[in-house]
């Protein structure tokens, strides 16, 4: 990216901050306030406070202030379709940072096949010492047996205080009713919260199959292999279990107006059930997959990239507050991976990397250049993930006492995307050439400066697990 003169840098190890002359983005609310951080808290807002003896000042006038962004929905260490994705704990944690995300939840998606305690030793081990931001799991079921039970108390127990469970991905991820059931029912019992990927595994391999044999082998052929009424389906089919049991359902990558109408009539009807859209849909269509060979791969995902006239749709949506948080569903497959699924599109490595650049392109194309508000933004971005995830108010809030993950924002930064300039450990960028408007100038981890004008200069070891 574009970048103006580099400011003065700042003592990231001091353990005394005042940000001064910032306009203040927090719980739908706007202000202008100074802040006081004192180790690794928030310890005071207010005007013209004084400055304590040894503090480091940040001058953000012309800025604003927000909290730490909080990504829901990353894949780091991924397992997936006979590779890995690219980025470790470090390179993502730091990408993230830079993009202005302090905190992510982690998919912990062990394989069906695969014992669930050793997958959480696995992410857990990769992660410790490793994460430049703080972060989180969401524990995935992919099957349920006679230890099943028993390993999720044992987690619950542990502070992982949401599963996951797929939809899709059959003889991989997907499980069964039985399972989904199961799994439902005791995230009733705990207070857990179940995240659903929402679609129909069975129909979607045979629509697979059918496709193929036709000789429709290439990367455009992925989106009519799962179409929207089949994520509809899916949305409606967890709902309804979430409604059976009494638990609390997450709908993760809503992509497409018929699945958000299934999500909207469950809600009407007392289900417990919030919306997550990821930034891919609100800004990537369905044509971008439909290039010729990996420069289509690069962008499939599942749920597919959509018909555009969605995307009007999920804004209002978003804006109105009917879909809750804004994702990334972050899974970096590089171009040689991509390549894998040449001719034949069930091969091909879903994801699309975006854990860098969720914040500055819904900052630009949502409040920039859009209808979002910036409180909105924040909420969307931020604090209703920090809720409805057990983080609220330590994440997610700019108040006294919560930690102190702050984004000093410039919003008349102006640069342009480019995997040439890109943190993310990947080369190629799902928005290359697209403007900003807007960028991070400085962002704090508990206190400590870890990203300053665009580069990483915090501690790489500085995240925590959260036990929510």
């Amino acid at each position: 990216m574009s970048s103006p003169e580099k400011p003065q840098a700042l003592a990231v190890g001091s353990i005394t901050l005042l940000i001064q002359n910032g306009e203040i983005v927090t719980d739908g609310k706007r202000f202008r306030a100074d802040v006081l951080v004192d180790g690794e808290t928030i310890a005071q807002i207010g005007e013209h406070l004084s400055v304590p003896e040894g503090a480091t000042v940040i001058d953000a006038s012309g800025k604003f202030v927000f909290p730490g962004f909080i990504d829901p929905h990353v894949h780091i260490h991924l397992p997936f379709m006979g590779t890995f994705a690219k980025d470790t704990h470090a390179t993502g944690s730091q990408a993230a940072l830079i993009g202005g995300t302090t905190t992510f939840i982690e998919m912990l998606a062990p394989a069906g096949s695969e014992d669930l305690m050793d997958g959480w030793r696995t992410w857990t081990g990769m992660a410790e010492g490793n994460s430049a931001c703080d972060y989180s799991f969401h524990i995935g079921v992919t099957r349920w047996d006679e230890r099943t039970e028993a390993t999720l108390r044992e987690l619950v127990g542990q502070g992982m205080k949401s599963f996951k469970v797929f939809l899709a991905y059959k003889g991989a991820f997907g499980i069964d009713d039985h399972a989904l059931y199961q799994v439902c029912r005791l995230a009733a019992e705990l207070g857990v919260v179940v995240t659903a990927h929402c679609e129909n595994a069975d129909l979607v391999a045979e629509l697979q199959q059918k496709l193929l044999a036709e000789g429709k082998t290439g990367p455009e052929w992925h989106e009519p292999s799962r179409p929207e009424s089949v994520e509809a389906e899916g949305t409606a089919h967890f709902a309804t279990f979430v409604e059976m049991t009494g638990a609390r359902g997450y709908v993760v990558h809503l992509s497409n107006a018929r699945a958000l109408q299934a999500a909207l009539d469950a809600r009407a009807r007392g289900v417990k059930l919030d919306v997550e859209v990821v930034i891919p849909h609100l800004t990537l269509d369905r044509t971008y997959a439909e290039r010729p060979g990996v420069e289509g791969a690069k962008y499939v995902m599942s749920p597919t990239l959509r018909e555009k006239g969605n995307q009007p749709k999920l804004w209002a949506a978003l804006e109105r507050g009917d879909i809750a948080t804004v994702a990334t569903d972050h899974c970096p497959f590089d171009v040689d991976q991509k390549r894998m699924g040449d001719g034949n599109f069930t091969k091909i490595p879903n994801g699309i990397p975006a854990i860098e650049d969720r914040v500055n392109v819904l900052y630009t194309q949502g409040v920039s250049r859009g209808n979002l508000s910036l409180e909105r933004f924040v909420d969307a971005a931020s604090t209703r993930a920090a809720q409805i995830f057990g983080l609220y108010p330590r994440k997610g809030s700019v108040q006294v006492g919560a930690d102190a993950d702050l984004v000093i924002y410039d919003p008349t930064y102006r640069g342009t995307i480019s995997a040439q300039t890109s943190h993310m450990n990947n080369d190629y960028s799902g928005f290359e050439g697209w403007e900003i408007d807007g960028r991070p100038e400085v962002v704090t981890v508990r206190g400590q400066i870890a990203v300053q004008g665009g580069d990483f200069v915090g501690d790489p070891a500085r995240g925590q697990l959260l036990r929510r």
